[in-house]
């Protein structure tokens, strides 16, 4: 007699979603040189009725959270894990600007490995076009 495989953790967060009847979430990902294209990107996707995750923290821009070096280190660490964290969230990765780096690269690579569906505000600098 054989068994059924044991659903994976993403599969039963897929179910968990369709039995909360939750719409779409789609996670921001890009440099934060873009954040106000970032806030636009956000509006436009809640109006057209998804979840959206992104970037809390702009540490391009100054602040006491990050004004020390070594903590600010650590900081971008953990950021980077719960960035990860959100593409696992997420349905969908919306890449915003006309530049990409190595973090969003990275993690442009790591939604693909997931499967998830990546799209850009800018198709042209798509790593993988």
């Amino acid at each position: 007699m054989s068994y059924p495989e044991p659903l994976t953790p993403e599969e039963r967060l897929a179910d968990a979603k369709r039995l909360l009847s939750l719409p779409r979430v789609v996670v921001i990902c890009g440099s934060t040189r873009f954040i106000t294209e970032m806030t636009e990107a956000d509006l436009r996707e809640t109006k057209a009725g998804k979840i959206v995750v992104k970037p809390g923290c702009d540490m391009k821009s100054p602040h006491e959270l990050w004004s020390d070096p070594v903590e600010a280190e650590a900081l971008k660490v953990r950021l980077d894990d719960l960035h990860r964290a959100k593409i696992r969230l997420a349905d969908e990765v919306l890449v915003v600007g006309d530049y990409i780096g190595d973090s969003t690269r990275a993690e442009i690579a790591y939604a693909r490995s997931l499967g998830m569906p990546v799209r850009f505000t800018h198709p042209e600098v798509d790593p993988d076009a």
